[in-house]
């Protein structure tokens, strides 16, 4: 049953660099976890069930800010990672809802956004199937399923 932890804290890890992405650590109750992500500023963490966690992070990049969503298993660390945003778009993340077993959220214009976690991974072609704004790393298998009411405008205005 997803449920809003407010146990966790992110603790750097690593500094960024021009070349790389800094890390830091996922502490829960305190504990280090020894699970690592590419973003420094938790927005949110959700709890999925006793054993994973929905992570939605943010680097604090003035008008250009992206959302990095992380699914986390405890017992073995990052499962999928996806990011919402593009080139000169910022975002904040506002109105964090759960819904059954789904996150709804704002972050880039009139758009509520909505991802759920699947019971199982599901095929998905890459670079296919995801509302304008979503960038995933190319894979197969998936395990965030990903919507948006209504679509994301082009930059046109257009839907």
């Amino acid at each position: 049953m997803f449920s809003q932890r407010h146990d966790v804290t992110l603790r750097l890890h690593q500094r960024p660099t021009q070349k790389a992405p800094g890390k830091y650590e996922v502490i829960i109750a305190g504990q280090a976890s020894g699970i690592y992500v590419p973003a420094q500023v938790l927005e949110a963490a959700i709890g999925v069930n006793s054993a994973t966690l929905l992570l939605f992070l943010t680097d604090d990049v003035p008008y250009e800010e992206a959302l990095t969503i992380v699914l986390v298993s405890l017992a073995t660390g990052v499962k999928e990672t996806l990011w919402l945003g593009g080139p000169y778009v910022t975002g904040w993340f506002t109105d964090l809802r759960i819904v059954g077993e789904a996150v709804t959220f704002s972050f880039i214009g009139d758009t509520t956004w909505r991802v759920e976690v699947a019971d199982k991974p599901f095929f998905r072609l890459p670079f296919c199937g995801d509302p304008r704004g979503i960038w995933r790393p190319p894979a197969w298998k998936h395990s965030l399923l990903v919507s948006a009411d209504p679509p994301p405008a082009r930059m046109d205005g257009t839907r």
